[in-house]
């Protein structure tokens, strides 16, 4: 995989309702509302999934997440600490959708790696 695409964002949102209308307005994006597992939104922009989800400690409004696709995460989170980042998640399931694993990079931006289930 040479050059990799942004597959998903997750943006931290206290009032994701009215996030989505927000974003319905300006860049005319449907949404759909889940609570299960988790209350999540979900809308697409192009090919690029966007998630608007309930701040957690680690994730607050201003610190959007970015999903990178990953065909190898524990390659992927081991060569980002060879080059200085940091692992802050390592391979996780997440069930019914794939895998992840989180990184920071120099500048503390976490990053997010990707592989669907097939």
């Amino acid at each position: 995989m040479s050059k990799r695409a942004i597959i998903h964002i997750e943006i931290p949102a206290t009032d994701r309702h009215a996030a989505a209308d927000f974003y319905k307005q300006l860049f005319d994006w449907d949404s759909e509302h889940v609570a299960e597992p988790m209350p999540y939104t979900m809308t697409r922009a192009g090919n690029t999934g966007i998630g608007l989800t309930e701040p957690r400690d680690e994730f607050q409004p201003g610190s959007p997440l970015l999903y990178v696709e990953s065909e190898d995460i524990e390659a992927d989170l081991a060569r980002a600490e060879e080059l200085g980042g940091h692992i802050v998640e390592p391979k996780m399931e997440i069930p019914g959708i794939g895998w992840m694993g989180i990184f920071t990079d120099l500048a503390g931006n976490r990053v997010a790696l990707f592989t669907p289930n097939m």
